[in-house]
């Protein structure tokens, strides 16, 4: 953000925005931003994924620390932990390297709460700022600009960018640098055991001798229903596993999730099941494949198909 409007919300005449990864997600998030005016410059380690935000208009750079010193305010969203420290942190090419004073980086990654501590750290010795937003609602959230944002660190510089985030989705501030990441951890303990409950009932009831497809219609509007429900039921059916979410992301936020569970001395044995699952899809092959692909694991258990 330009020093002059350094407290200022932002908009496309004082703030440059900068973007590192745009894959299923930060694509449709990207498009929200240019749609809106922002000056947008791009950086992907698979340039060719960039490019049809370049034909909307995105500037591409080279490197994130070429991206930094184009822009006043860094969004990141890349796969694991070690991306987001080399994107970010990398005393030559990452981001911060190349951001001036005043700047901000924004990781939307789900990702480890100590390493969002310690970016903040390394962002104010460069009197920069930092902000943990990872979100929640998958690539349909991201087309339609509703996901759910979760935001640590300064209230003050998250409320600055509310015009911003406002376009991808709600911001719900959090609390201090980390608490955006244990926000999204405990979202994505609550999901992995919906979809577990969620795959089980479909199998249940394809034993049983149900249509499924009536059945899902049946609980959608019940004590049942759930956002899985309503983003993967239909999927499942149609045998649609395109990643919304891989299912290696997956397997990577709940082994955090676990990580944390251990530091903490907690005992989620909800959370270590689902984690088991989604580790045997891993095994078999099905790590690019979405979230839905659970119920593969549960015929697998039960020597069941869908439709057979």
């Amino acid at each position: 953000m330009a020093t002059s409007a350094a407290g200022e919300p932002a908009n496309p005449s004082n703030t440059r925005l900068g973007w590192i990864g745009t894959g299923v997600m930060g694509r449709s998030m990207c498009a929200h931003l240019i749609n809106a005016g922002y000056t947008l410059t791009v950086f992907n380690r698979t340039l060719s994924k960039a490019q049809p935000l370049v034909d909307m208009g995105a500037r591409l750079a080279q490197s994130p620390h070429e991206l930094a010193a184009q822009s006043d305010v860094v969004f990141s969203i890349v796969g694991y932990p070690s991306d987001v420290r080399q994107v970010l942190l990398d005393p030559t090419s990452g981001a911060l390297s190349g951001l001036r004073p005043g700047g901000i980086l924004v990781d939307m990654t789900t990702s480890e709460p100590s390493l969002a501590v310690e970016i903040s750290v390394a962002a104010s010795s460069k009197n920069c700022s930092s902000i943990d937003a990872p979100v929640s609602g998958g690539d349909r959230g991201a087309k339609n600009g509703t996901l759910a944002i979760f935001a640590g660190g300064d209230e003050a510089v998250v409320n600055r960018l509310n015009p911003v985030f406002s376009l991808m989705g709600k911001v719900n501030y959090m609390g201090a640098s980390g608490k955006g990441q244990f926000a999204k951890l405990a979202n994505q303990i609550t999901i992995a055991s919906t979809m577990v409950g969620l795959v089980e009932g479909i199998i249940y009831a394809h034993k049983a001798g149900l249509n499924v497809a009536s059945f899902l219609d049946a609980i959608s509007t019940g004590a049942a229903g759930s956002k899985s429900l309503d983003l993967y039921g239909s999927r499942i059916l149609k045998r649609d596993f395109e990643p919304g979410f891989f299912v290696n992301h997956f397997v990577k936020d709940l082994g955090i999730c676990l990580k944390e569970c251990q530091s903490m001395g907690l005992a989620l044995p909800g959370l270590a099941l689902a984690q088991q699952l989604y580790l045997s899809l891993k095994a078999h092959g099905e790590g690019n494949l979405g979230t839905q692909a659970l119920i593969l694991a549960l015929e697998r258990l039960n020597n069941a198909t869908l439709g057979s």
